[in-house]
């Protein structure tokens, strides 16, 4: 089972423990200078979207306590997960069916649903990616349940369906998962990947769906419940490697440290205190650990302020820009998880997209209701080593090398 699969975008990750494990090999996405600009101009309302089942980056606070609470049948419910393509940089491939048709995927700690777009889908987005056809697999099982997304300018609609999905070598059986049979705006036509691949709780997971992490546990295909990411630099040219069912530590230095889950949906740790310089603010705030993400994502008041201080200014696009030449002297930022510091200097939290540099604090207005949440996604996961724990239910980090 310790097998290799090479996957295509910039995510590394990599496994290696006493347990069975298996390797996936990620790249990162070749964007131009203004492919970039483009995907952190959308951030906003990707992740509310993403988060908030809404394209506007407000939501009222009743929807905020269904979305994080219970809804009306006492049933979890953490609004939809749909990750923007143009926003993730890390990606990699999997197969669907018998014999295998191929995909690139997000891996994404922030969904947990598995979904392609199917031959059935006529949007213009669908013809330009790769398309599941169930009528070339030998292993297909019919559900047609439909499902529909809501997203912008238009909702993604598609069917529940159900094959063999391998994954770093690895085949689950029977996965239900989802084909797009309809893909609106520019954001599915221009986007690097086909599908989305789901690694959050599956109390999140639209329809009830079981999400692929949890069948790699229940048909005992990896010996613990654990996977984990490295993510290479920014600006380098290699990707990463994701691992399923064991950590390697090859791509850390140091012991993990760990943090239990606050609230099973997300992966979600508490936040006790951030600073920036010297200065420190204590926080009582829950911090969602996504890869699919590329950005920090804070309420908009303490964006502003952050960026404020590091003279960051906000352009016509929303964006918050800097010279590039004074981002060696910013101060550092750091978060403190639990009692534990983990420090970002300016270089880790300004993205260069082709000369200009974007500051990587995005604001966003979540309601009262949820209390302070933060966003943390590849601007801190590249330079901190990131294990996710289902069965003890914990986020480990440790610096990557």
């Amino acid at each position: 089972m310790k097998t290799t699969f090479f996957l295509a975008g910039l995510l590394s990750l990599a496994v290696a423990s006493q347990a069975e494990m298996t390797r996936i090999t990620l790249k990162k996405a070749d964007l131009t200078p203004a492919e970039k600009m483009a995907a952190y101009s959308e951030t906003g309302s990707y992740m509310a979207q993403k988060y908030f089942g809404s394209p506007t980056r407000k939501m009222n606070a009743d929807k905020a306590q269904q979305i994080f609470g219970l809804d009306a049948d006492g049933k979890p419910s953490y609004g939809v997960p749909l990750s923007n393509y143009m926003n993730a940089q890390y990606y990699g491939e999997v197969n669907v069916g018998t014999p295998p048709q191929t995909f690139s995927v997000v891996f994404d700690t922030g969904s947990s649903n598995f979904w392609v777009p199917s031959n059935h889908c006529n949007s213009i987005a669908c013809f330009l990616h790769r398309r599941y056809d169930s009528t070339r697999s030998k292993t297909f099982k019919a559900n047609g349940t439909e499902f529909g997304i809501q997203y912008g300018s238009g909702s993604l609609e598609g069917i529940i369906s159900n094959d063999n999905l391998e994954v770093g070598g690895i085949v689950i059986k029977h996965q239900d998962f989802g084909e797009s049979v309809k893909e609106p705006g520019l954001a599915f036509a221009f986007g690097k990947f086909d599908g989305i691949f789901g690694l959050g709780y599956d109390t999140i997971s639209v329809l009830g769906v079981v999400p692929p992490f949890y069948n790699l546990v229940n048909q005992k295909l990896i010996d613990d419940a654990v996977f984990g990411f490295y993510l290479a630099s920014a600006d380098g040219t290699t990707g990463g490697q994701m691992t399923l069912g064991g950590v390697d530590s090859n791509h850390y230095e140091g012991d993990l440290e760990w943090h239990n889950v606050r609230r099973k949906g997300y992966w979600e740790i508490d936040l006790s205190k951030i600073s920036l310089g010297d200065e420190e603010v204590d926080l009582e705030a829950g911090a969602v650990i996504d890869t699919g993400s590329s950005l920090i994502v804070l309420q908009t008041a303490l964006a502003e302020m952050i960026n404020g201080q590091i003279g960051a200014k906000k352009n016509y696009a929303g964006q918050y820009t800097i010279e590039c030449s004074v981002v060696p002297s910013l101060p550092d930022f750091s978060f403190f998880f639990g009692k534990k510091k983990y420090t970002l200097t300016g270089e880790d939290y300004i993205l260069n997209a082709g000369g200009s540099c974007i500051s990587g604090f995005m604001g966003m207005d979540f309601p009262e209701a949820l209390g302070d949440l933060w966003i943390v996604g590849d601007v801190f996961l590249r330079k901190y080593y990131s294990v996710y724990d289902l069965g003890k239910d914990r986020v480990g980090f440790a610096i990557a090398k």
